[in-house]
């Protein structure tokens, strides 16, 4: 599952690439977002920045309220469900990545492995949005089975991607229409494995729901 993306083009290139709003203007974003932290989405023709993750409420043993946890990432077979429901039909959105991140190698020294769409500067995931009393409006990536392509050596799970022709279906489509987007990407992926260090934050948060 993606627990770390990477976009360092800046909001007015990412606005033009969607044809978009920039709607970000002053805000500020890490070029490498985790769970929690600000990212950028296009959603209603704006690109701007909301928190990627679904605000995940906890109760602790005495039932006290805990501190939220974000849930990042919406299994494709799990967008009907009562958790997703009414995001997925009614407020999709586009992720624009450079590249997502994967760990692998054994516990305690796992690296970051990124993946990427080769020869395109940017490209979309698909993503769902809604307005939360805790984070503000806040965003979630849809995942798919990896099965087939080449991101198969690295999870078994990989972001569903949304072509340049598809992006008006995903956004403005019925439930219905979008849903048949969500498998996996049929093109080919860039993989650079590398020795930096995966971050532990990253891999602490709940992820995939």
């Amino acid at each position: 599952m993606c627990n770390l993306t990477r976009m360092t083009k800046n909001v007015d290139e990412v606005a033009k690439w969607f044809e978009a709003v920039d709607g970000a203007r002053g805000a500020n974003f890490a070029a490498e977002v985790y769970p929690g932290y600000t990212g950028l989405v296009l959603a209603e023709g704006t690109v701007r920045p909301m928190v990627w993750g679904f605000p995940l409420v906890l109760k602790g043993k005495q039932g006290q309220p805990l501190k939220p946890k974000p849930v990042n990432n919406a299994r494709s077979d799990k967008l009907a469900t009562g958790f997703w429901r009414q995001a997925f039909t009614h407020q999709r959105c586009l992720i624009p990545l450079e590249a997502w991140g994967e760990a692998e190698g054994p516990k305690g020294r796992m690296t970051r492995t990124w993946l990427r769409v080769p020869d395109s500067p940017l490209f979309a995931a698909a993503g769902v949005w809604r307005r939360s009393d805790e984070w503000g409006d806040c965003y979630a990536m849809v995942m798919t089975d990896s099965a087939g392509t080449e991101a198969a050596s690295v999870h078994e799970r990989m972001p569903v991607l949304i072509a340049s022709a598809d992006h008006a279906r995903w956004l403005g489509g019925t439930a219905h229409e979008a849903f048949s987007l969500c498998r996996s990407w049929p093109g080919p992926l860039s993989i650079e494995r590398t020795a930096e260090a995966w971050a532990r934050s990253a891999a602490q948060q709940p992820g995939l729901f």
